[in-house]
């Protein structure tokens, strides 16, 4: 069989070496961005020259912006966004926190209680002849390793929210040089996120496994399974995190396009809506924090389900340290082609003008997916041997190093394709979501009826892209295969949030140009920079889906293969009733979610009424709204209607497993996996293609640009904001 090129010692000191790298990478994007300072400068400080071919001074003379009141005005809205996400983070983690105990304490009991709290060592699952530690040890440290994930995924979260609170206001004033610099400042922003998310997982998921070595020796087996907690702890602190975020997000949102845009008429931000800073922070816990732990949660499964597959093959039975790591080296690998990536978009070219912002962002793609299958093939050459076995449900599998190199290759292409699929369903520039604008003007149902459409119709091509990855990869390398194939779409995860987090920086930036009363020139160049962010954030969110299905795969045959099932057969009446009510589950869950939104959104409504009807002055802009109830409207009722979604998707396993044995679970996992996909892209693309609002901020007001569809200019505005809300709030269950 061989072994690798790569020597142990070697795996050992480059895996932390470039989650350092990451980390010292992310440090150095934050100093420049801190360089843009929030306080009034002397125009003599400015400079003769700038970056877009004219005077940064002049620019800002033409504006009027060398007035000290607009800088200290985004100062104070700034502060405002950040203290209302911060708040709203608090108080979600003190209730998380709570669950993350009562369910680390579950998961002890449940799991120590297997063998009656035995502190004697048991036969190994795979192999009987040798003995594992014991149920008490595995209780411990699968506990550990759980919290260890949910601290990392909810320090992942709040860091990219305080970063993007940090960067929003000074990416509006860089927006007065030129789009150019407000563009860099608000990718490297995103790019601080990115990196140290990545660089955090991989280290602390690096030194947990060293640590529990200690105890574990040359129990590889039950050293992997312990450290499935991590993935486990990181993704249900992401599914509160989204669930929370997301709610509070639309509850804002449609609270304040609804009473503002539709029924007062004021543009979106205007600082007359006293929604208008929730909706800010709405962004920020949502598609920050949420989204940052979101895609931890994938990212940390992804390579906690290779680890413990692999740990039975070959070079787990046989302790081969360097290709039992392959799938932290990869993550190394794409932390150090990421950082290459990065340099494209900050230093190697420059944004002149607002058209060149999208394919920048889309460049940022396309070559993190070309240098990283370079890097791939020349981890799986020099990090596994020739040859190695996998076992597949009780089977060995001869597996050689270019096909394992085959797997993490086509999950990586797959999830471009599914990237810029989900970007031909939701951009302006193309013919789908010119039809959902074109339907506008028959009216909001129209709208909704074509957006459905869309939506349905848009996750065809991405379930093939899925399947194929499947196909190809498990052909290769069983469930080993599949699991790698997740990583490898997940292996440029820096570049992805980098691109996911600049997309809400730029909104709010727009937000606080509108509220600090800057020029309608100004918001141009940071609503051009939102379009482009949303378009490429649906991409990304292409990404963690399709991720997300081969990660939920991978870790459906981990369970498979440890719960010692060597077929799951549709045809027993225990594994069909499964597959029934595991395939209702996305839909029960996102029942519930999209109640909460309509419920909190309800009550916002009605308060963004009430204080237009009660405050004098408030329409004539005479007046200052009451933002802060607004914020705690969204907060409470986030945090409540969180509870009962996140219960559903915990608790469900436990139940039937205890109550129906494995069987039946194993059929409601099959029947959630397979329903789940489809309703996550459909939501997604449902949500996204917004013609009348996001994706082009205001396009009643500016899609003659758009030629074919020039005629839908004003009148058609209300129609195109109702539907918009009714579909976006789909993007969240």
């Amino acid at each position: 069989m061989g072994s690798s090129i790569l020597p142990d010692l070697g795996a050992e000191i480059l895996i932390p070496v470039c989650a350092v790298i990451g980390i010292v990478f992310s440090l150095a994007q934050w100093l420049l961005v801190s360089n843009v300072k929030l306080s009034p400068g002397s125009p003599g400080n400015n400079g003769a020259g700038g970056k877009n071919g004219y005077s940064d001074y002049l620019i800002e003379e033409e504006e009027g912006l060398n007035d000290h009141n607009v800088v200290i005005k985004c100062a104070e809205i700034q502060t405002a966004i950040s203290e209302g996400a911060t708040s709203f983070l608090f108080t979600e983690y003190q209730y998380v926190g709570i669950f993350m105990v009562a369910f680390a304490i579950l998961i002890f009991l449940f799991l120590g209680s297997v063998e009656g709290f035995s502190t004697k060592s048991q036969p190994c699952t795979y192999d009987k002849s040798k003995m594992c530690k014991p149920a008490l040890a595995t209780a411990i440290f699968s506990t550990v390793s759980f919290l260890l994930g949910a601290v990392t995924s909810v320090v992942s979260g709040f860091l990219g929210m305080k970063i993007a609170t940090y960067a929003n206001a000074r990416t509006t004033l860089e927006a007065r040089k030129g789009v150019g610099k407000a563009f860099i400042t608000a990718f490297r922003s995103g790019a601080v996120m990115g990196f140290l998310l990545a660089a955090n997982g991989l280290l602390v998921l690096y030194i947990a496994i060293n640590l529990f070595k200690l105890y574990y020796g040359d129990d590889w087996g039950g050293l992997f399974e312990a450290i499935t907690g991590y993935g486990l702890g990181g993704s249900s602190m992401a599914l509160f995190g989204r669930v929370g975020g997301g709610i509070y997000t639309k509850a804002a949102d449609v609270g304040a396009d609804l009473v503002g845009k539709v029924e007062r008429n004021i543009p979106e931000d205007d600082p007359r809506n006293p929604a208008v800073i929730a909706d800010n922070v709405g962004d920020n816990v949502g598609d920050i924090a949420g989204m940052g732990s979101d895609l931890f949660g994938s990212y940390a499964e992804s390579s906690c389900a290779a680890l413990v597959v692999a740990s039975i093959s070959s070079f787990g039975i046989n302790h081969e340290l360097t290709p039992m790591l392959y799938p932290l080296i990869i993550s190394s690998v794409g932390i150090i082609v990421c950082l290459i990536t990065t340099l494209f978009a900050t230093d190697f070219f420059e944004i002149k003008a607002v058209k060149e912002i999208e394919p920048s962002l889309k460049r940022q793609l396309i070559i993190s997916t070309v240098l990283m299958t370079i890097g791939i093939g020349i981890v799986s050459w020099v990090a596994l041997p020739s040859s190695f076995t996998i076992f597949n449900f009780g089977d060995q599998k001869a597996v050689k190093n270019w096909q394992l190199f085959l797997c993490v290759a086509v999950g990586l292409w797959a999830g471009l394709i599914i990237g810029f699929v989900t970007e031909y369903y939701t951009s302006n520039a193309y013919s789908p979501v010119q039809d959902v604008a074109d339907s506008c003007r028959t009216g909001a149902a129209t709208n909704v009826i074509f957006g459905l459409a869309l939506g349905y119709k848009s996750c065809i091509i991405p379930i093939f892209a899925i399947a194929m990855s499947i196909f190809v990869s498990f052909s290769f390398a069983a469930m080993y295969g599949i699991a790698v194939a997740a990583l490898g779409m997940l292996s440029t995860i820096a570049t992805g949030l980098a691109i996911d987090a600049y997309g809400p920086i730029s909104d709010n930036a727009g937000g606080i140009a509108e509220m600090a009363g800057m020029s309608h020139r100004i918001r141009e160049r940071t609503d051009a920079l939102d379009a482009a962010g949303n378009t490429t954030a649906a991409i990304g969110k292409g990404f963690a889906i399709g991720s997300a299905a081969l990660v939920s795969l991978a870790l459906f045959g981990a369970f498979v293969s440890r719960a010692a099932i060597s077929t799951v057969d549709v045809l027993t009446p225990k594994v069909f009733i499964g597959l029934l009510v595991g395939a209702m589950l996305p839909y029960w869950f996102s029942a519930m979610t999209m109640k909460s939104v309509g419920s909190a959104a309800l009550k916002m409504v009605e308060e963004v009424r009430r204080q237009f009807n009660t405050i004098p002055g408030l329409m004539e802009g005479t007046a200052k709204p009451d933002y802060a109830t607004c914020v705690k409207i969204s907060t409470d009722a986030s945090i409540k209607e969180m509870i009962p979604p996140g219960a559903l998707v915990m608790l469900t396993p436990l139940i039937v497993g205890i109550f129906f044995g494995v069987e039946t679970l194993s059929g409601v996992l099959a029947g959630s996996l397979v329903s789940g996909v489809q309703v996550m892209l459909t939501s997604l693309n449902i949500g996204s293609p917004q013609p009348c609002n996001s994706p082009i901020k205001g396009s009643f007001l500016s899609c003659f640009c758009l030629g074919n569809i020039c005629r839908l200019l004003s009148p058609h505005r209300t129609q195109g904001v109702l539907g918009i809300m009714l579909r976006s709030i789909s993007r969240y269950p």
